[in-house]
């Protein structure tokens, strides 16, 4: 089965690498495409302990996170890596170009951020004959037949932390069980998020001792305490919208002018949740006539001094956790209109009301916020009212926030368990 999938993937590649290789910036092609091929720094061979062996002092710890949210998640665990073992060399891979961005702008100084070579044998042998990580631990649950097999065979531990399974995963997961029974079967630990995908993974055939329930690395994760500078124009009351789904803009722009003829200086911004919506999004506003304010032109002469009573497009990468932190609401996008939902942590870290739709299925921990009276779940048809009823009553709001900020305190701690069961997999 691991060469019939290496026949296919090598395939799609073919036929879509001068896509992929033109979509991106031209400032990052060439880093791209060399690192897609095993072409890494000639630095990252120069560990002062770089081959894998026991007692080893120094090495390579490879760290995977695919995009954004994977990479937001890892950088609590990649800073206590950072602390806890400061002779190793950190790797931080990514798939996505915005993983990418935020990773540099985030991650701990020294760590070496690379795009995680194509899933072919040859290309990751030949990383793995200058690279030679002591583990490779991998956020959230990426699985990559070859990169697992592989790095097991080199002798590399690899440990799956903060996983997880959607609903939709799972059952896909189901279909092929006889193939990925093999490639979960090259991961050492798997450190899941709860019991539920603990669940699923065993039910998958991982066996129970390879299994531990660590907890959620996005309840450490803590968002740039800086805010940014453009927000003290923004005056209150705020609605954010954050990670909106494809449908949802328009969703809630009549709920915002509804809301606006009681609510005079309400401003709502709009952060859609993939960067390539950016321009789809401003041209849906410009079509429906609504007046709207970039953020990417905030520094532009003419840009208000204050804003009140306006939209703004939040059309910037790695900005809307802190930006939260404005709010007086948070309305959780990819809950009404899409399949899933995103993540409520960040803005519940600030202690700000959450209110999401129905469509949650990827953050079940949402029922514990529901249970705390720490979030609102809403139909569209509710929207209007809840959101009026929270902008009419800021106690009852700031009830609900700081419920949501005690839960998240609460379940803190996954990053410092992850670390525990790591240890004994490092030397030196």
């Amino acid at each position: 089965m691991f060469l019939i999938y290496s026949l296919l993937y090598t395939i799609a590649i073919i036929f879509l690498l001068p896509f992929e290789y033109l979509k991106r910036p031209k400032e990052t092609r060439k880093k791209w495409l060399r690192e897609k091929f095993g072409f890494f720094d000639p630095e990252l061979s120069k560990s002062p302990h770089p081959h894998f062996s026991k007692g080893g002092q120094g090495g390579i710890i490879w760290v995977h996170a695919v995009s954004v949210g994977e990479v937001m998640a890892s950088l609590p665990l990649v800073k206590e890596l950072k602390a806890h073992y400061p002779g190793k060399r950190i790797v931080l891979s990514t798939i996505t170009d915005t993983g990418q961005k935020v990773a540099k702008e985030r991650a701990p100084e020294g760590t070496e951020i690379v795009y995680l070579p194509f899933d072919v044998p040859f290309v990751l042998n030949k990383v793995l004959k200058k690279v030679k990580p002591e583990i490779l631990l991998i956020v959230e649950t990426e699985l990559w037949p070859n990169l697992l097999k592989i790095f097991k065979g080199h002798g590399i531990p690899v440990i799956l932390l903060n996983g997880r399974i959607s609903d939709k995963s799972f059952k896909g997961y189901k279909r092929i069980s006889f193939f990925i029974k093999k490639v979960l079967s090259c991961v050492d630990i798997f450190c899941m998020q709860a019991e539920e995908y603990a669940g699923r993974i065993m039910n998958l055939g991982v066996d129970s001792s390879r299994v531990q329930i660590t907890g959620n690395f996005k309840f450490d994760t803590r968002p740039p305490l800086k805010v940014p500078e453009w927000t003290v124009n923004v005056g209150r009351p705020v609605i954010v919208a954050g990670s909106t789904h494809d449908g949802e803009e328009e969703l809630f722009l009549p709920v915002y002018a509804a809301l606006k003829k009681d609510f005079a200086e309400l401003n709502l911004i709009i952060a859609p949740r993939h960067p390539e919506r950016f321009q789809g999004v401003e041209d849906m506003l410009r079509s429906k006539g609504m007046p709207f304010i970039k953020r990417s032109e905030s520094g532009a002469p003419g840009f208000p001094g204050k804003v009140s009573g306006k939209i703004i497009l939040l059309d910037t990468v790695g900005e809307l956790p802190s930006v939260y932190s404005i709010s007086d609401i948070a309305i959780i996008g990819k809950s009404f209109r899409g399949y899933g939902g995103q993540n409520p942590l960040e803005p519940a870290f600030w202690g700000k009301p959450v209110v999401c739709g129905p469509h949650m299925e990827n953050f079940p921990i949402i029922r514990d916020f529901q249970e705390a009276g720490a979030a609102l779940m809403v139909e569209e048809s509710e929207l209007y009212s809840q959101l009026s009823f929270l902008l009419r009553s800021p106690e009852k709001a700031g009830e609900i926030g700081s419920k949501a900020r005690d839960l998240c305190r609460k379940n803190a701690g996954a990053v410092d368990r992850a670390l525990k069961i790591i240890a004994p997999y490092l030397h030196g």
